[in-house]
């Protein structure tokens, strides 16, 4: 490891600690609507699924960009400024893997069966199907809260060993 001076530290710990706490920021908030929001409209489709609706309902999709837009710019400089951290820099790059891995789920499973209950809201009725995608949906949306949570845990050992460094 090539010798670290104080603003680059500085520089790490800034970075290092805006992403876990905007980590966590967004783990509070995907607990909120995995225990509140997703319940309500998953309750009685097709009725509910007008809460998903844009102008309509409750629509998520500005805040999970904007939120998602902000922790991914500041991880990826969390890896930048934790770069010549040997052992930071490792295990953030294990972490954003994992980020990325359900990110990218994320994009392929779980928003696109948003975006189709939300074009259900004006149906009459839904199908069998549906229901068991509704179903699959939530229970698929508990296994990724978790390893987002998992994902923000992991900051913590980080963030400690970071600031070892200066002692």
């Amino acid at each position: 490891m090539e010798s670290l001076t104080v603003t680059s530290i500085t520089r790490a710990e800034i970075w290092l600690c805006i992403t876990t706490l905007l980590y966590f920021l967004m783990n509070g908030a995907q607990i909120f609507e995995t225990l509140v929001f997703v319940p309500k409209w998953a309750s009685s489709p097709p009725d509910t699924f007008k809460f998903l609706q844009d102008g309509k309902g409750a629509s998520l999709k500005f805040f999970w960009i904007i939120l998602h837009s902000l922790h991914e710019i500041a991880f990826i400089l969390a890896i930048i400024f934790c770069w010549k951290i040997d052992p930071v820099r490792n295990w953030l790059l294990a972490l954003f893997i994992i980020h990325a891995a359900v990110r990218i789920w994320t994009l392929t499973f779980f928003a696109p069966n948003i975006i189709q209950f939300q074009n259900l809201a004006a149906s009459p009725s839904i199908s069998e199907e549906i229901i068991s995608r509704i179903s699959l949906w939530k229970t698929l949306n508990y296994v990724r809260v978790a390893i987002y949570i998992a994902v923000s845990i992991g900051f913590i050992p980080l963030c400690i060993k970071l600031f070892s460094f200066r002692q």
